[in-house]
């Protein structure tokens, strides 16, 4: 199957996909929102997909994943994030003598880092960061568990290698 027949029969799918993702979401928006996070995966991932197998059910477990990595960023964002009115001295005085303006260079180096990866250790640990879990990188790449472990670990000690500077600054 060609890219582009398979572009075209992933759009044909996107009027299932919105109303599996507002099962998950509840707001027409936020479906919206999902529906084109699982279309982007999908085309990224072409090469992934097995001629034959089920397109929907493959389109279905991307905008799953989708959805469980979302909230789990989301879960984890809200529990570090105060939303209440009073901002305690500790707080402000923290906030007040550093504004974070050096994360922008600290990100750069890191994205930096994740370039220097190869394809075969950069897509797993890619993977692993936003979430999915050892065996579902497996199933998505095909290769066996073992694989991915020894991947993700690998491209653990060049990221640790690459970003040696960072070693000792601590808060």
């Amino acid at each position: 199957m060609t890219k582009f027949e398979f572009n075209t029969l992933v759009v044909q799918h996107t009027d299932s996909l919105k109303g599996y993702a507002l099962h998950f979401t509840h707001d027409n928006e936020d479906a919206n929102d999902l529906v084109q996070d699982t279309v982007l995966k999908a085309v990224t991932y072409y090469g992934k997909f097995k001629d034959g197998t089920n397109l929907k059910g493959w389109l279905y477990t991307i905008m799953k994943n989708t959805f469980i990595n979302h909230y789990r960023r989301f879960v984890k964002t809200n529990a570090l994030v105060s939303k209440s009115d009073e901002i305690s001295h500790a707080s402000l005085l923290h906030s007040a003598t550093r504004n974070g303006g050096e994360n922008k260079f600290i990100m750069e180096d890191i994205s930096g880092a994740m370039t220097q990866l190869s394809d075969e250790y950069y897509v797993p640990f890619s993977m692993y960061f936003e979430g999915y879990k050892y065996h579902e990188i497996s199933k998505h790449l095909d290769i066996p568990i073992g694989t991915v472990k020894t991947r993700i670990h690998v491209a653990r000690k060049a990221m640790k290698k690459a970003l040696a500077p960072y070693k000792y600054e601590r808060n």
